[in-house]
């Protein structure tokens, strides 16, 4: 195995091997639910889910871990604003705690959608209070955390290596910081961030709050995702996942608390998926990141509502370098789903023709793998399928279906579910295809014309081959 990864720790591609030999202990920053995720934080899931399966290609056994972040996010992650889940219920109509569920539930429906793998433990912050508050206690009892009468904030200047994940100066952070200054005057440094938020003034009123040796309140975000990753994960993790937004402020918090408290490196490779931009949704050319604030909030529903299929959505990912920035527009996502048709048809005719697998498949196997092991470059391994596929139609050698099916295992298109519904017919269509053949070989053309639109009512498509008469349901 020879997995290449680029960590944003150090800026470059390492060879990855975990700490534990065969065990990858990897953690990803979950949702907060407190709207629906729109299409660019899913693009960070799909990222995500095809690290795991990557992984687990190479033969690793991975132990994944996602939060739920239900309580404590503010709408700034500087500390700053309202809490996303009052803010969420209030326009929703709805309690916190329900809101918290019904979107949680959306959440793992578009999941399951786009073929992503739940994570084998999924842990929600407000499970979790005891392990927040325990590891605040010890941060303040090593003096790396100081209490004021408004919360307990993380003292940044106990921590000198503060700025090395970011390479951004302090004063770019201080800058970000002052109306949270303005909010709490005691404050030692206007970027020290908040470990837990007492239910005093500007949330006084906050409705999730529990007992905590510094009064009512609740944790801050930050606090959430080291205490649960290393719950679940140990004190070192071996690969920390989540959007490109994290680098500047969330991860690098999580890495002064976590490392100020165990004196040990918290995560050893961290991978960051970068934003999905919008292009001409409105006739204005300028991208933009896609958001609720930008007007372009767009869902996985809006989608299905326009007749994509959701694995279109997520073989338009594939097609883009989890590091760089992926542009949607209406002409991508329609290029995506017709990339996606084509490859699915294929499938089906190949698991119909069916054949021994060739020896010249072996050379893609070794470049699919290759692609894989450069920092995923699904591109490249996207490239490789189309090529293989094209060289099978050229050749008319089908028998390659295991290896496409093999690359799936990466890919998660389900290109086996599709091919098979896709070739699953009853008696009676059967029996209107063996009366098609035999009129065809009368030459009686309007009978087998006849049969043919017959079956097109019925979503049955045939494709008249070398090989004989192929069909595919087209719903």
């Amino acid at each position: 195995m020879a997995l290449n990864l680029y960590n944003t720790l150090t800026r470059r591609k390492e060879l990855f091997e975990p700490l534990e030999p065969g065990i990858v202990r990897m953690y990803t920053c979950g949702p907060t639910v407190y709207n629906y995720a729109h299409i660019g934080n899913l693009r960070t899931y799909i990222f995500s889910d095809i690290l795991r399966r990557a992984l687990e290609y190479e033969g690793y056994d991975v132990l994944h871990v996602m939060n739920v972040t239900d309580v404590g996010h503010l709408t700034s992650d500087a500390d700053e604003g309202e809490d996303k889940m009052e803010k969420g219920a209030r326009e929703a109509g709805k309690d916190v705690w329900e809101i918290a569920r019904f979107y949680e539930d959306a959440f793992w429906r578009d999941l399951e959608l786009l073929n992503i793998e739940k994570p084998k433990v999924v842990c929600r912050a407000t499970e979790h209070i005891p392990e927040m508050i325990a590891l605040i206690q010890r941060l303040i009892e090593q003096g790396y955390a100081y209490e004021t009468t408004q919360a307990v904030y993380f003292d940044i200047s106990k921590f000198p290596r503060y700025t090395e994940f970011t390479r951004q100066p302090l004063e770019q952070k201080v800058i970000g910081a002052r109306e949270e200054v303005q909010e709490d005057p005691d404050k030692k440094h206007p970027a020290d961030f908040a470990l837990w938020f007492k239910a005093v003034g500007r949330f006084k009123n906050h409705i999730m709050r529990w007992d905590s040796p510094w009064g009512v309140g609740f944790p801050g975000w930050h606090i959430e995702c080291s205490a649960m990753a290393m719950k679940y994960l140990g004190e070192t993790l071996d690969i920390h996942t989540g959007g490109e937004d994290h680098i500047w402020v969330h991860h690098p918090n999580e890495i002064a608390q976590s490392e100020a408290a165990t004196g040990k490196q918290f995560v050893r490779f961290w991978m960051h998926g970068a934003f999905l931009v919008v292009g001409n949704l409105d006739g204005n050319d300028e991208d933009k990141r896609m958001g609720k604030s930008e007007g372009n909030f767009i869902t996985l529903q809006t989608l299905i509502d326009k007749g994509y299929n959701p694995l279109a959505y997520r073989y338009a990912c594939l097609m883009a370098h989890y590091r760089q920035k992926l542009r949607f527009t209406w002409d991508s996502i329609e290029a995506a789903a017709a990339g996606y048709s084509s490859l699915q048809q294929f499938a089906a005719r190949a698991l119909q023709i069916g054949g021994n697998e060739p020896p010249w498949v072996a050379a893609y196997r070794d470049r699919f793998r290759a692609a894989i092991e450069d920092d995923l470059n699904m591109p490249q391994a996207m490239a490789t399928v189309s090529e293989m596929t094209r060289e099978a139609e050229t050749r008319r050698e089908y028998g390659v279906l295991n290896v496409l099916y093999d690359f799936d295992r990466v890919l998660g298109l389900k290109l086996r579910e599709s091919a098979e519904a896709a070739t699953s017919i009853d008696l009676s269509i059967q029996t209107l295809i063996k009366e098609r053949e035999e009129a065809r070989k009368a030459r009686n053309w309007a009978r087998a014309d006849e049969i043919r639109n017959q079956l097109a009512e019925q979503g049955i498509v045939l494709e008249d081959t070398p090989s004989g008469t192929l069909w595919r349901r087209t719903r």
